[in-house]
């Protein structure tokens, strides 16, 4: 098999989701002055992002379902991914036009429309990758898919504070024909693939029910460790020994590490499969997460963060791949679907803390820092329980 095809949609995919990924950094950066604009108050903004992630949990594992449905014909999954996602453009860039014109419910229903259709561009285009590439392939091109993922999260901080004075217009606008001009090759991308993937053998033996549970409930759990130790505990850490203005150079060091660790850890994921690495990868950003609470200094504590990222990368790219395996052949997207289902629910709980102001509590905010320790590790546990149990799932899958 000739695999620079197959090597050039990866890194078709990545750039795909690099833009992808700061189209939502955008929502998230305009958000409150365009909510403002179209009448909704201030408090309300946190319950259209908790509304945004019920959204994507329930449409990520719809969308992850129909590509299963429709992918068997080559060419078809390509067009659909397209049209959905120039809707979702469409709807994206008419945010910042439609906000001040003060009209709150169409600017939500436009909310509403962006966020059911953005999930076509995370589950199903790793629905292309699962079924139209060579299983041993999978790891690699997952790697390269969620590189852009990771270079997006190392520039937020930075692009935070370019855009955030910039008529919202000039971003969304931008965003939304990025995404638009880089999906078209959403189509070149699926022939592609087919042109390199073996014949198929028949679908494997059916996974067993608790196998599958497992592997969601730690997925749950990797996706709160990771929520938690990111979003609410990386900067009031860093903040023991650095000050606010120094935080938009030292958070990218985790999505360094991300990107840093991920693409040697899929040769990883060839060898030893999914389930094994993302094990691996659960553990070790638990370990650094507890270091990173008793690190004396700022050297330790950027060190420790960037093994945390690292051990992210690990996991998410791992986890990818392990959930294209078990669904190997006919279910890819199920189960690739279910875990960014999951991821959701990991951030709406997130959210959900801000939102109760649950972080500003002393004791529970102490709570908090061994929240990771205890999600990542469980999710750890749980993993490795699995590879006891694995020799009938597909390769990647397995220890």
């Amino acid at each position: 098999m000739d695999a620079a095809p197959a090597h050039r949609v990866g890194v078709f995919l990545g750039i795909v989701q690099f833009i992808f990924t700061l189209t939502w950094t955008v929502y998230v950066i305009f958000l409150p002055a365009l909510a403002a604009q179209a009448g909704i108050p201030k408090h309300w903004v946190v319950f259209i992002l908790l509304l945004d992630q019920v959204i994507f949990a329930v449409t990520d594992f719809a969308m992850g379902v129909a590509a299963d449905r429709i992918a068997h014909v080559v060419g078809r999954l390509g067009h659909v991914i397209l049209a959905v996602t120039l809707f979702s453009c469409a709807a994206f860039l008419l945010l910042p036009y439609v906000a001040p014109e003060g009209s709150a419910a169409l600017f939500l229903v436009l909310i509403a429309v962006w966020a059911i259709t953005s999930s076509a561009l995370r589950a199903p285009p790793l629905v292309l990758l699962g079924k139209h590439s060579a299983e041993p392939a999978v790891p690699w091109l997952s790697a390269l898919s969620l590189f852009g993922l990771g270079l997006a999260g190392a520039i937020s901080p930075y692009l935070t504070i370019t855009l955030r004075d910039l008529d919202p217009r000039v971003p969304f606008v931008t965003a939304s024909l990025a995404l638009a001009l880089a999906t078209v090759g959403i189509i070149w991308a699926e022939r592609a693939l087919a042109g390199t993937a073996p014949p198929q053998r028949g679908a494997p033996p059916r996974v067993p029910a608790p196998r599958a549970i497992g592997f969601m409930l730690a997925a749950l759990l990797l996706g709160v460790g990771f929520q938690i130790h990111f979003s609410l505990n990386s900067a009031a850490l860093y903040q023991r020994y650095a000050t606010p203005d120094q935080l938009q150079y030292l958070m990218p060091v985790f999505w360094i590490g991300f990107n840093v660790f991920m693409l040697p850890a899929s040769i990883a994921t060839r060898r030893y499969g999914g389930v094994a690495v993302a094990s691996f990868g659960a553990i070790a950003a638990g370990i650094a997460s507890v270091g990173a609470m008793v690190a004396d200094s700022l050297s330790t504590l950027v060190a420790l963060q960037f093994v945390a990222g690292g051990g992210w990368g690990c996991v998410l790219m791992s986890a990818v791949a392990a959930a294209i395996a078990i669904g190997h052949t006919g279910h890819e997207g199920r189960f690739t679907g279910g875990l960014f289902s999951l991821l959701a629910v990991a951030a709406f709980i997130r959210i959900g803390v801000l939102a109760a102001g649950l972080n500003k509590d002393p004791e529970i905010a102490t709570l908090l820092t061994w929240v990771p320790v205890a999600a990542w590790g469980g999710a750890g546990v749980i993993l490795l329980l699995l590879l006891r149990t694995s020799r009938s799932m597909p390769a990647a899958a397995r220890a």
